[in-house]
């Protein structure tokens, strides 16, 4: 597969449906606002100004471009954009309250890094591995009680992202499959595509209280007569038509959005699929983990009310849409599947539960792609910040490499201080240590005081081995002592 083609054409997909959806909205606020223009106009006496001036004019496009109207239209035009950026402003307020609300919603449970069960250690280590070689800080992991495959990356920044995952995922899916999946995710998080989803949703909702106010009016005025009078001004038909027009054009324009919408997240799925492919060269991973789901009797669908919400997070999609395929936020598994691996033979794969213990110790584990590529000893502290700058959020099967090194390399009393919360204070406190001994007997006299008196003695008992600590382990402890 090459990813690299894949990745620019979503991208390219991706832009020209934003600018689609960009041009939509501008041509839906011009259109509002000439529709709502026009129907004050001839509801405050417009028509008869018109018939009046058929005689000396050809038309009476004048007297409807005059100032007076001009400059009605520009304020109706500043009411309709603020009407849609408070709806958007609104709905995006409940959308990013962080990747935490939206986890537990679904029914998530954090998973304690310091855990003793075997499958949930094995997910814990790959978005370790993934997060330390990406430099972003390690994202919480959520593990939802369900059986189907699948998983989702929720939040509006790296900062407060989270990864939820499926018991069915972490039981049925290999290791490879797993990391896969997590790459998958991160990529997500990565190319911003939580931002994205919620700017577009958030615009949408915008639109969509046009419809809604229209829709308001409309009810009403149902129960009230239009009266039968000679008087031009006929409030009630002029509300009932206004109500109407509004109903038709934010419902239609909300109709038409959702479409670009969907078709928006299926070209970042394919873009997150092929980035997958990118930081573990492994495309057998992620097909994997497609093949699983096309022959699982569960799917990828969450037993969870609240699951269709948030079904554009998801891996995989959550229910097959009935009203065909434009409204899918994902697209079918057998084209994701083929855009991976272009030789597949069409059939899926029935999963059954993954007994091998993958928590042994990473350097003894195998993955396609692979190759560890020691610094030289003696390269410019220049040159090392330059090349950590261009792998930020761009990680590699090196920078992988690097990440499964460090965590099987680290003494294992220091990793596990990071994982567990109360200790991890302890562990940072070391490592912000000073190597001057008058300056480090002063920091002990001041935590003495203020530190509670356990994390104060785990301190003490860490101390040793902070102090003589390669520089190498350091950021990757503080990273993952992070989430707690």
């Amino acid at each position: 597969m090459n990813f690299f083609e894949h990745q620019e054409r979503a991208k390219r997909k991706t832009l020209q449906l934003v600018f689609l959806f960009a041009l939509g909205v501008g041509s839906l606020i011009i259109s509002l606002t000439l529709v709502i223009g026009l129907l004050m106009f001839f509801a405050e006496g417009g028509t008869g100004e018109a018939l009046s001036q058929a005689s000396n004019t050809p038309s009476s496009l004048p007297s409807l471009l005059s100032p007076e109207n001009l400059q009605l239209l520009i304020t109706l035009t500043i009411a309709v954009i603020g009407v849609i950026a408070l709806g958007s402003l609104f709905r995006r307020a409940q959308l990013t309250k962080g990747g935490q609300a939206i986890a537990e919603a679904m029914g998530g449970r954090l998973l304690n890094t310091a855990t003793l069960n075997s499958e949930e250690q094995r997910i814990l280590n790959i978005v370790e591995e993934m997060a330390l070689a990406s430099g972003i800080p390690v994202p919480p992991v959520y593990l939802i009680e369900d059986d189907a495959i699948n998983a989702f990356a929720a939040g509006y920044r790296p900062q407060d992202a989270v990864i939820g995952i499926t018991r069915g995922s972490i039981q049925l899916l290999t290791r490879d499959e797993l990391q896969g999946v997590v790459a998958h995710e991160f990529s997500h998080i990565l190319h911003g595509d939580m931002r994205l989803n919620i700017r577009l949703i958030s615009m949408l909702y915008g639109i969509l209280l046009i419809g809604m106010i229209g829709r308001f009016i409309v009810r009403s005025l149902r129960y009230r007569p239009i009266a039968r009078t000679s008087n031009k001004n006929n409030s009630v038909a002029f509300l009932m038509v206004l109500g109407l027009g509004l109903m038709i054009v934010g419902f239609a324009g909300s109709f038409f959005g959702n479409l670009i919408k969907a078709a928006v997240s299926r070209q970042r799925e394919f873009l997150a699929d092929a980035s997958a492919v990118q930081y573990t060269r492994n495309p057998l991973g992620i097909s994997g983990a497609l093949k699983k789901i096309g022959g699982h009797v569960a799917g990828s669908s969450f037993n969870n009310p609240r699951a269709e919400e948030f079904s554009h997070m998801f891996f995989s999609q959550h229910l097959s849409n009935g009203f065909s395929d434009w409204f899918s936020t994902h697209p079918p598994l057998e084209d994701r599947i083929k855009r991976v691996e272009p030789r597949w033979t069409g059939s899926f794969t029935t999963p059954t539960h993954i007994t091998t213990d993958d928590t042994r110790p990473l350097s003894t584990l195998t993955t396609a792609g692979f190759v560890s590529t020691p610094q030289p000893q003696n390269f410019s502290a220049q040159i090392a910040l330059n090349q950590a700058m261009a792998g930020m959020a761009d990680p590699t099967p090196e920078h992988l490499a690097y990440a499964r090194r460090i965590l099987d390399t680290i003494d294992p009393e220091l990793l596990n201080a990071a994982h567990e919360p109360f200790s991890a204070r302890a562990l940072i406190y070391g490592l912000l240590m000073s190597q001057d001994k008058g300056i480090q007997e002063q920091q002990l006299d001041q935590l003495q005081k203020a530190a509670h008196p356990d994390t104060f003695k785990a301190l003490n008992a860490y101390l040793p081995k902070l102090l003589s600590l390669a520089a190498e382990f350091r950021l990757p402890l503080v990273e993952i002592s992070y989430p707690h």
